[in-house]
């Protein structure tokens, strides 16, 4: 049985879903203690539930401790199954959040697995549901994965609503060396229930500032009636990403000036992934073996990460100083 502090690092909920991903493709079980226990709310929130329940109903795992404000869980896996789910996070709680719990034990499966998630696809500290197509997913193709999402309605806070078809075959993972890619920034500007000028907005915004630090984009623009109302933008190039939301009382324009300002910072770095990715990527690479990349700088999140993957596998993470940016390998 691992021991696992759930308020080293970061802290939070990341460091659980890691753990428990690992815990299901290493067959070691886990005791997870002081869970977020420096956040506002300690504990499980309803997001955290629902990634564990799908989390152990795939592997068949024992647990206990899986109610709301839990600072400590059980989890101890079986065997990682297949088969098709429906989950209903039945709040906003991000789907990709949900996701991040299960993704890496995938490759693993039996079997295939088919997911329908219900939920929230572009909530606030989390990544959006096009970040996770366009960034995460083109990223682990190159490490040998195999998966797929199919957005079906977008659902943001506070209604949520939103609804993802997600689809996972077992895979060999593989080592790659990311590197840098030069291609035009491409995006994602949509809104619901909103005007039809907010999303266009958004994008001209966000193209302009772009421009203004000499960058070219396609941003396509996207205006539906769904569940519940908002709007957002996502912004990618290669293994790099950046995005923002709407709030009331925001102006589109600020919300495609700030998408903008954060994908700019990555891409003027030099480095092959940003700063979101690089966090994303750690429990794959220590599956996969002989793996690197080039981040702009470590975030808690991603040093976290580290620290809870070397509880599991036998890896060590090496991070070395480059002109402009760190190197983070793994053999």
């Amino acid at each position: 049985m691992l021991e696992i502090d759930g308020s080293y690092g970061e802290g939070g909920g990341q460091l659980v879903r890691t753990a428990v991903a690992l815990s299901a493709v290493t067959g070691n079980g886990i005791r997870i203690t002081n869970i977020r226990k420096n956040r506002p709310n300690p504990g499980l929130k309803q997001q955290h539930l629902k990634a564990l329940e799908t989390a152990a109903s795939i592997c068949r795992a024992q647990t206990s401790g899986l109610f709301p404000g839990s600072t400590e869980i059980l989890f101890v896996p079986v065997e990682i199954g297949g088969g098709k789910y429906d989950i209903d996070i039945g709040t906003a709680g991000s789907i990709t959040l949900l996701l991040q719990c299960i993704m890496p034990a995938l490759p693993f499966a039996k079997k295939k697995v088919e997911l329908t998630i219900k939920g929230g696809t572009d909530v606030a500290w989390s990544p959006t549901i096009d970040y996770l197509q366009n960034v995460t997913f083109r990223a682990l193709k190159q490490l040998g994965y195999s998966g797929s999402l199919t957005l079906k309605e977008h659902g943001y806070y506070p209604k949520g609503g939103g609804k993802v078809s997600a689809y996972f075959k077992p895979c060999r993972l593989r080592g790659f060396n990311f590197l840098k890619e030069e291609e035009e920034i491409k995006g994602i500007s949509h809104a619901s229930n909103l005007p039809t000028h907010v999303p266009l907005r958004q994008a001209e915004a966000a193209s302009t500032r772009l421009m203004e630090a000499g960058y070219t984009s396609q941003i396509e623009t996207q205006s539906f009636e769904a569940f519940s109302t908002g709007s957002g933008i996502t912004l990618w190039t290669g293994y790099i990403g950046g995005s923002a939301l709407g709030e009331r009382g925001l102006p589109a324009e600020k919300v495609g000036k700030y998408a903008a300002d954060e994908i700019i910072p990555e891409l003027r770095s030099g480095a092959s992934v940003d700063t979101h990715l690089a966090d994303q990527l750690i429990p794959y690479m220590a599956l996969a073996g002989n793996s690197s990349y080039t981040v702009r700088e470590l975030s808690l999140h991603t040093t976290t990460n580290i620290w809870v993957t070397e509880q599991f596998l036998n890896v060590k993470f090496r991070i070395e100083k480059k002109e402009g940016f760190l190197e983070v390998s793994v053999s």
